[in-house]
């Protein structure tokens, strides 16, 4: 049922003749749960309840259970405890009255502690036993960053509105084997896998949690660790539901996402899938200066993902460098060096036993390289870097 309405009010949310309408039509078909797509307050839902005589969920607390269902991981489960436990701390300041009672201290002597104040003070120290787990779990995360970093490995960042089909091109493309299903939020634990078939140095991509328009404060706090792994990326593919009426507000929901951890300015990579759905041709898009910029695919038939094969090595390659560097003979271990990274295209040897190669490398290599101890990291740097 919808319900326009300029303001909301305060008892109900929603005026109280659409109070009488939502009872009577839950009684015609026998309901005993009403979901209202809106963040209630502990009042409006107390209220709603005692008018419409059966259970209410908000958007807020339906999202949460959903979340509670799909959580797999130690991480995971963490993460959707505390932002429960935040969104029930919210709903203990007012709407709670049966909690107001009062009992006695020790010795039954005095007023005590009200229920309320009890229940609200074991919410925080649960709350505060939750995050300190967290930020151990988050360190080790952080930690296992660090060391793709150190190993100059570029990182793929899956992103998109829940259901566009994250997972199930993750599969496609990797050796992963991640729950993906038609429902909603069914990926909440991040997986980091390596992408097969790509030609040239080796690329991880990273699963991550889909979006959603209006996702809950509470969740958005408790996954921002999770999220911010989009940030050690190379480049973003932001995946989108081509078969999606609402796909361009789908969009906007996760480039505000994405701003709002600080990914917003990471090289992105749009992909439209579904095209099976949607009746349209898989393909490329490129702009003015033959960059491509999209690609049309289904994960679910594979349609087009030669298409991403080739996009993904072209984006991929933008930061790379490729150039006629001379090596000379007391550079040969540099020589060797880049030999065994399968970056040299070409060789010519000079008369003096120095070398001119063409090579053909990734930045990253090209950092590397130039931390080696000694003459060989600062020739690295001076033929490649500079």
């Amino acid at each position: 049922m919808l319900a326009p309405r300029d303001t909301p009010d305060p008892r109900y949310l929603v005026g109280s003749g659409k109070v009488d309408e939502v009872r009577e039509r839950a009684g015609a078909c026998g309901a005993d749960l009403v979901l209202v797509n809106a963040r209630l307050s502990p009042v409006q839902e107390r209220n709603l309840a005692r008018s419409l005589g059966c259970g209410v969920l908000d958007r807020t607390t339906l999202i949460l259970d959903i979340f509670a269902q799909r959580a797999r991981s130690h991480e995971g489960k963490l993460q959707v405890e505390l932002a429960q436990l935040r969104h029930l701390s919210t709903r203990l300041v007012r709407g709670w009255t049966h909690l107001e009672r009062q009992r006695g201290g020790i010795g039954m002597r005095g007023p005590g502690e009200t229920q309320l104040e009890t229940d609200r003070r074991l919410l925080g120290t649960r709350i505060r036993q939750l995050t300190a787990r967290l930020e151990k779990v988050q360190a080790r995360r952080e930690q296992g960053r660090r060391a793709r970093n150190r190993g100059e490995v570029p990182l793929v960042a899956l992103v998109g509105y829940t259901n566009a089909g994250k997972s199930t091109l993750f599969n496609c493309l990797t050796s992963g084997e991640v729950m993906a299903r038609n429902q909603l939020f069914a990926t909440l634990d991040p997986t980091v896998r390596r992408i097969e078939g790509l030609a040239g140095s080796a690329v991880l991509m990273s699963d991550t949690v889909g979006f959603i328009r209006d996702l809950p404060h509470e969740l958005v706090a408790a996954f921002r660790s999770t999220l911010e792994e989009t940030l050690s990326a190379s480049l973003v593919v932001h995946v989108i539901d081509a078969a999606d009426p609402d796909r361009l507000q789908q969009q906007s929901v996760v480039e505000e996402v994405l701003d709002d951890i600080g990914a917003g300015e990471l090289p992105t990579l749009k992909v439209f899938n579904k095209v099976d759905l949607a009746e349209r041709e898989a393909g490329l898009e490129r702009d003015a200066a033959g960059r491509i910029t999209a690609v049309w695919l289904s994960a679910a038939t594979g349609d087009g993902l030669d298409d991403l094969a080739t996009a993904l090595t072209e984006r991929l390659a933008e930061g790379r460098i490729r150039r006629r560097i001379h090596v000379p003979v007391e550079g040969q271990r540099l020589r060797s060096r880049l030999f065994d990274l399968g970056v040299v295209l070409d060789e010519q040897v000079e008369d003096d036993g120095s070398s001119r190669l063409d090579v053909d490398l990734d930045q990253r290599d090209a950092r590397k390289l130039a931390r080696l101890k000694g003459a060989d990291g600062q020739l690295a740097e001076q033929l490649l870097l500079n």
